[in-house]
C-alpha cells in the first residue's frame, strides 16, 4: 500500500509540475483559447492511462488461470503437489508473505510465474514441465526467484511505472494533436491523425522504459532467489533453463515469468528479461 501511495503522489506531483509549467509558459491560456483545458487533459489522461492498469493488475489472477489453465492446488493429489506446496508455504514465511495460491500449468517447456493484486494475494504457478525437468534444489530456487517477485511487489510497481507513462503518453498526444489541428469547428483528421500516430512514437518508447524496469527487477530477483535457496542452487536453476528450450509465455504474461523472450541488436531494447548468462555472471560475480 505505502508503494502505491508514493506513486500516486509522485504522478500528482508531476502532474503539478506540468501544471506550473503550462501556467507560466502560457500553454494553458493557448489551450483554452482553442476549447481545451489543460488540468482536464491531464485528469482524463491520467484516468485512461491508471485505469487500464490497475484493471490488469486486479484481473492478473483471474487472467493467468484462464489464458494459460492454471490448476489451482487446493488439496494435493500426490507427493510432488505435496511437496510444491510446503515449500512456497516455507519460502513465502520466510519473505514475510502470505500463503499465495499456488498452481500447475500443462507445458512441457521449464517456465514458472508470479502474478497478483498485492502481496498477500499473489498466485505463483509452474509448468508440469518444470516439476518434471528440474532437481528439487534448482525448482526451490525457482520457486524463491517467484516469491522474490511478490515480497519486492514487482507486479504492483510495474504496473504504476506503466499506468504513470501511459498518463504522459496521452496527455501529450492530445496537446500535440490541439497544436496540428483544432479550428472554431472543433478536431478534424489532423486532430485524430497525430493523436495516433504520438501514441505510437511515444508509446514505444515508454515501452523501453518499462522493458528497462523488468530487466533489472529480474537481477534482484535472482539474488533473492539465491538468498533463499541458496546462489549454487540458483545459478543450477539458470543454467538447466539456458540449456534447454524454454517456450515463452504469451506476451502479456512474458514479464512474469522465470525467462522470457531473448533478442540482439534493437530487439534488446524490449526484452523483459536480461539474457540467463549475463544473469548468471551476475550471480557469480555477487553484483546482485
Amino acid at each position: 500500500m505505502r508503494r502505491i501511495i508514493l506513486f500516486i503522489l509522485t504522478n500528482l506531483a508531476i502532474m503539478l509540475t506540468l501544471t506550473l509549467i503550462a501556467r507560466v509558459t502560457g500553454l494553458d491560456l493557448w489551450l483554452a483559447q482553442r476549447g481545451s483545458s489543460f488540468g482536464g487533459l491531464l485528469a482524463l489522461a491520467a484516468l485512461f492511462g491508471f485505469g487500464g492498469s490497475f484493471i490488469s493488475l486486479a484481473m492478473s489472477k483471474w487472467l493467468a488461470v484462464r489464458g494459460m489453465g492454471v490448476q489451482i492446488i487446493e488439496q494435493p493429489a500426490n507427493e510432488s503437489e505435496r511437496w510444491l506446496l510446503e515449500t512456497v508455504r516455507n519460502l513465502a514465511t520466510r519473505s514475510g508473505l502470505g500463503m499465495p495460491q499456488v498452481g500447475i500449468f500443462e507445458s512441457p517447456q521449464p517456465n514458472a510465474f508470479a502474478t497478483g493484486p498485492k502481496r498477500n494475494d499473489a498466485l505463483v504457478a509452474v509448468s508440469s514441465g518444470l516439476l518434471t525437468a528440474m532437481k528439487p534444489d534448482e525448482i526451490e530456487a525457482v520457486l524463491g526467484h517467484e516469491i522474490t517477485h511478490v515480497a519486492n511487489g514487482d507486479m504492483v510497481t510495474l504496473t504504476l511505472i506503466q499506468g504513470v507513462l501511459n498518463t504522459f503518453v496521452t496527455a501529450i498526444a492530445w496537446i500535440v494533436g490541439n497544436i496540428v489541428d483544432r479550428n472554431q469547428e472543433g478536431r478534424g483528421i489532423g486532430y485524430v491523425a497525430t493523436v495516433w500516430i504520438t501514441q505510437i512514437v511515444l508509446g514505444i518508447l515508454a515501452t523501453i522504459v518499462v522493458m528497462w524496469f523488468s530487466r533489472r527487477r529480474e537481477f534482484r530477483a535472482d539474488a533473492g532467489g539465491a538468498r533463499l535457496s541458496g546462489r549454487d542452487h540458483m545459478i543450477a536453476a539458470l543454467e538447466r533453463l539456458q540449456r534447454g528450450e524454454t517456450e515463452p509465455l504469451p506476451s502479456h504474461m512474458d514479464a512474469f515469468a522465470i525467462s522470457g523472450r531473448e533478442g540482439g541488436g534493437l530487439a534488446r531494447l524490449f526484452m523483459s528479461h536480461p539474457p540467463i548468462a549475463e544473469r548468471i555472471a551476475a550471480l557469480r560475480s555477487g553484483s546482485v
